[in-house]
């Protein structure tokens, strides 16, 4: 299901194609699926950008990887042919994506248009697994990996592990660890100058950003993985201003959920596009000349 919520209005419209993902990605609850509608809207009224809506959202399945990946992947197809085409217009695509799983679909379409493209991954997880690398895979465990064609999702690859730089990672498995020990992908840490670290990483490189919200510390904004020691939104911000600086060319944001998951109290996504306002405002500026 493709669903465009409102015209594009403004002179900044065509600068951004905004994509609100909200099918399946290996659920293990619907509130993500929920989540990826309410921060895609709260983002598009922050830049006056329509949402393109791909996907519905429908119960979790609680199968395994393969079957979840089976069930996921027409929907992935055709968020990547939508990342695809936004490259193509000359825009810079920003999607909510639901989980980390949807990246799935996107990360081969930026890595074939630029092969030497920095994926700067904020995340608490590295999600460098593979399906034969840890007893239980989970689908939101691989995405980097699959697209660095360690295993194949049949959604494509072209990424290039040794330009990956994770951000805030923190619950680590051992397979992982192994992989950054040896250099590829690289990891930054939470704590002091951060944003500084960040910039000495990235300067001069072409960048595209993935946030997965259970980088943040837990309670700040609704996810599903509480992992402590996280950054704060002020942490958040100072990243973004860093990569608004820089040739970033798009964003993806995952693991929003819509409800805290003690109840259904609904949650306000406003601090956490305060937070990314620099960046999603460098993306809205014209050219220079």
């Amino acid at each position: 299901m493709t669903i465009l919520e409102n015209p594009p209005s403004g002179a900044t419209a065509g600068r951004v194609a905004l994509t609100i993902y909200r099918g399946r990605t290996g659920d293990r609850n619907p509130r993500a699926m929920q989540g990826s509608a309410v921060l895609g809207r709260a983002l598009g009224a922050r830049m006056g950008v329509a949402p393109k809506v791909i996907g519905e959202s429908l119960p979790p399945l609680g199968e395994r990887w393969d079957v979840e990946l089976a069930a996921a992947r027409p929907g992935l197809r055709e968020l990547a042919a939508t990342c695809r085409a936004a490259l193509d217009a000359g825009q810079a695509p920003v999607s909510a994506i639901g989980r980390c799983a949807a990246a799935l679909g996107t990360l081969p379409v930026i890595a074939r248009r630029w092969p030497e493209i920095c994926l700067v991954w904020f995340d608490a997880h590295a999600d460098c697994n593979t399906p034969t690398s840890i007893a239980r895979p989970y689908l939101g465990g691989m995405p980097i990996s699959a697209a660095a064609g360690l295993w194949d999702s049949g959604l494509g690859s072209g990424l290039r592990l040794e330009n990956v730089v994770l951000v805030g990672s923190r619950d680590i498995d051992p397979d992982e660890w192994e992989l950054i020990h040896a250099g590829a992908p690289r990891l930054l840490p939470v704590g002091p100058d951060l944003a500084t670290r960040l910039h000495e990483t990235i300067a001069g490189r072409v960048v595209y950003v993935h946030l997965d919200c259970d980088v943040l510390e837990p309670g700040i904004v609704p996810t599903e993985y509480l992992s402590p020691g996280g950054l704060t939104l002020q942490d958040l911000r100072e990243t973004m201003e860093v990569l608004a600086r820089g040739h970033t060319i798009g964003l993806e944001i995952a693991e929003y959920e819509a409800t805290w998951p003690d109840g259904d109290q609904a949650a306000s996504p406003e601090g956490l596009v305060d937070a990314v306002e620099p960046l999603i405002d460098s993306f809205l500026k014209p050219p220079e000349a």
